[in-house]
């Protein structure tokens, strides 16, 4: 869901943190479908968020240039990661997709998310570009989780609050490696 934006690496340091991957290394270790996977973890998460010690303070940190990315976890065959994403008031992504599935939690504060889906462009001479169009826009409060699998993750996501934000974000992906969860920006004209 999140470009990387200034990765830190922490180990799994909370017993809540350690008790939450285990739970994803289970859900994983099935080896189901990707769409299956995500709500399988989005089960494991929803118990963990809002509670008291999953994270450290400096995992709660943000940045005020932009949002901030914690790495909590990177599995070690790097089926999954686990991260944290900090949010200042306003701060926002670009519009992007993902290049695994990603199921994402909120753990304080809310989020805030327009999704698209992609009009490729027309075929006929002078017909109109490649467009997005805005298909839903949501407000996850704290406690709330969504989960999906690529194609069709297409979406935007920031903090309309005017307090701190963080979301856990956990994808079928190996982020240590990878530096970011994004497979592409979009740069096109969409409709909201």
């Amino acid at each position: 869901m999140a470009t990387s934006t200034n990765p830190t690496t922490a180990p799994a340091t909370s017993p809540r943190l350690r008790a939450l991957v285990e739970d994803v290394r289970a859900a994983v270790g099935r080896g189901l479908p990707p769409d299956v996977t995500a709500y399988l973890v989005g089960e494991k998460l929803a118990p963990h968020l809002g509670t008291t010690g999953l994270l450290t303070p400096g995992q709660t940190e943000g940045d005020p240039g932009h949002y901030r990315q914690h790495l909590l976890h990177a599995e070690p065959d790097g089926s999954f990661s686990v991260v944290a994403l900090v949010w200042l008031p306003g701060q926002m992504t670009a519009v992007h997709d993902h290049v695994s599935w990603c199921v994402t939690g909120v753990h304080q504060g809310e989020e805030h998310e327009r999704r698209y889906r992609l009009l490729p462009a027309e075929p006929e001479p002078g017909g109109a570009g490649a467009r997005l169009v805005a298909t839903e826009e949501v407000v996850n409060p704290r406690g709330a989780v969504c989960g999906f699998a690529p194609p069709g993750d297409i979406h935007r996501v920031w903090n309309g609050c005017q307090e701190k934000a963080i979301s856990l974000h956990i994808y079928g992906a190996d982020i240590s490696r990878l530096g970011t969860s994004v497979r592409r920006v979009y740069e096109l004209p969409a409709d909201r």
